[in-house]
């Protein structure tokens, strides 16, 4: 008989439920991200020797899916153990943490209005180092190849920036049969064509500006981005404002979960001195009480 008592509070399991179901998917696609991120690695070396890691010159995208992973891990783990076992800490940190992501992705997207000009510099000099570790890497060649293929771009700026990379660039003292050539993602698709031809970037550079169009993407990637931005402005503000949504919206459970739980504990009422368990009888101290 004996327990605890409450009076007119109690948790709703309807948002405790929800928050652990909800968490639980990010906790396990985290934790597939991190996954995919630690076999990648592993298929390159790196585990074996982490000093390559800092042997790249560009972005090694297997970066992105170890960052991303870890953070879907880790919120994930304190929404759906914090919302489970009523744990009003990971409860707090789950609320916290997706505040300040949500704060930095405000404060970047501001940032990114009022600091274009800036922004674009980066982005090309983002762009013209992984120009330069182009072959350095596998991972990072298939997405500079995939940017390049989707917006039918070549380079930052033009085709010419690709004289960054030592295969490429036009000098004399260049061995490589790729000199004054591109990637054969910046080649122009044919729809007749079923096999890529990777040849077709060939001593593309060498021949007149006029006739370099008809075989390959001559605009930059910076300005096909820029261009791309403005044609989908209404779906890349969507993203983003769905995304915000979202986050305010598990903020907001979780810290109404937290209130729920704290006033349960606070509206505790001890049972009565008759329902309380009585501790084991003991001879040895009756027997001294009553010497």
């Amino acid at each position: 008989m004996s327990g605890n008592h409450y009076k007119g509070h109690e948790v709703s399991c309807c948002i405790k439920y929800f928050i652990f179901g909800f968490n639980i998917l990010f906790w396990l696609l985290g934790m597939a991200l991190v996954g995919i991120g630690l076999w990648a690695w592993s298929e390159k070396g790196v585990l074996s020797n982490l000093s390559s890691i800092t042997d790249l010159g560009g972005l090694d995208p297997v970066w992105l899916f170890m960052v991303v992973g870890g953070v879907m891990f880790i919120l994930g783990f304190a929404g759906c153990i914090g919302a489970l076992r009523e744990n009003t800490f990971l409860l707090k940190f789950f609320s916290v943490f997706l505040g300040i992501i949500f704060f930095l992705e405000l404060t970047t997207g501001v940032l990114a209005f009022v600091f274009k000009d800036w922004i674009k510099d980066q982005l090309n000099l983002f762009i013209n180092n992984n120009i330069r570790a182009y072959r350095d890497d596998i991972d990072l060649q298939n997405l500079i190849d995939f940017t390049q293929e989707y917006w039918e771009c070549c380079g930052a700026f033009g085709a010419d920036d690709w004289n960054l990379n030592i295969y490429f660039n036009c000098t004399d003292g260049n061995p490589s049969r790729e000199k004054c050539g591109v990637p054969f993602s910046c080649c122009t698709k044919d729809p007749a064509e079923d096999v890529i031809n990777t040849q077709c970037g060939y001593d593309i550079r060498a021949k007149p500006d006029s006739e370099q169009k008809d075989y390959i993407n001559v605009k930059g990637c910076v300005p096909q981005f820029e261009k791309w931005l403005q044609d989908n402005l209404t779906l890349v503000a969507g993203i983003f404002i769905g995304v915000a949504l979202l986050q305010i919206f598990g903020i907001c459970l979780a810290q109404n979960l937290v209130s729920d739980i704290e006033a349960v504990r606070a509206s505790w009422v001890p049972p009565p001195l008759y329902m309380r368990r009585l501790p084991p009888y003991s001879s040895k101290k009756a027997s001294a009480y009553y010497s």
